[in-house]
């Protein structure tokens, strides 16, 4: 299973399963088909939103955990 790190961008998130995009969207992060989410990473988007990466890193992760379990 792929790993979610901050340093990711958040483009490469969604390739990984586009299933994360519920859990970026919650964090008010609105904008993942906009030209910044193809540069901008992770810890970078949280900042701007006042988000703690390390909790999305965490959610995003368990998302997958589970997903890959079933």
């Amino acid at each position: 299973m792929q790993k979610v790190t901050p340093d990711m961008i958040i483009s490469d998130i969604l390739k990984i399963d586009r299933g994360t995009a519920p859990i970026l969207l919650k964090t008010g992060m609105h904008c993942l088909g906009c030209p910044s989410s193809m540069g901008e990473t992770l810890a970078e988007a949280c900042a701007v939103h006042g988000v703690d990466v390390n909790e999305i890193v965490r959610e995003l992760n368990e998302y997958l955990e589970k997903k890959q379990n079933q």
